[in-house]
């Protein structure tokens, strides 16, 4: 969701620290899991907005052009598959999820990188179920048009298998 190492392991950081001082008043309406997801998704958005107060020093930021998981190996490729083309195309998948709007792009993560159910989504962004599915759907479309990639409907398939990596049904 953030695109880059350094703020991932702040918002990281901070989640963990918040889960902890938090723990007290988890009251088991939902899954702890959904719960962790709900402080982190927080998190993140939290570090997208410090990051927007912070002035950008220099031509570029360094870094700029790395994935969320750049450095971590990713999930996207197969094991037959030229490594150089499986970076290139996680790369782009990047680029492309970092172009969606931030409600799409926490659905289809939270969805087809965190593997959460809808009804967990639901609970952890804190609307109704079709809301999610809108979300994803449009997620799923807009990442399609940018990637150049045939778009298939609405819940057939997720952002792994639309780029013929490993299969997860929804």
């Amino acid at each position: 969701m953030l695109a880059n190492a350094d703020d991932a392991a702040d918002a990281t950081q901070e989640s963990l620290v918040s889960a902890v001082r938090s723990l007290s008043r988890f009251d088991g309406r939902s899954s702890f899991g959904t719960w962790i997801y709900r402080i982190a998704t927080n998190a993140c958005i939290d570090e997208l907005r410090r990051r927007r107060r912070r002035p950008l020093v220099g031509l570029e930021r360094e870094g700029a052009d790395e994935g969320p998981a750049s450095g971590s190996g990713g999930t996207f490729g197969t094991l037959t598959e030229d490594p150089s083309d499986a970076a290139a195309r996680r790369v782009d998948v990047d680029a492309a999820l970092l172009a969606l709007p931030l409600e799409f792009r926490t659905a289809v993560v939270l969805r087809d990188l965190c593997d959460l159910t809808y009804e967990e989504i639901a609970r952890v962004l804190d609307v109704p179920v079709g809301t999610v599915r809108s979300r994803i759907a449009r997620g799923r479309s807009a990442l399609a048009d940018l990637l150049g990639a045939p778009w298939n409907p609405p819940g057939s398939q997720n952002v792994k298998t639309q780029l013929g990596t490993e299969e997860i049904n929804t």
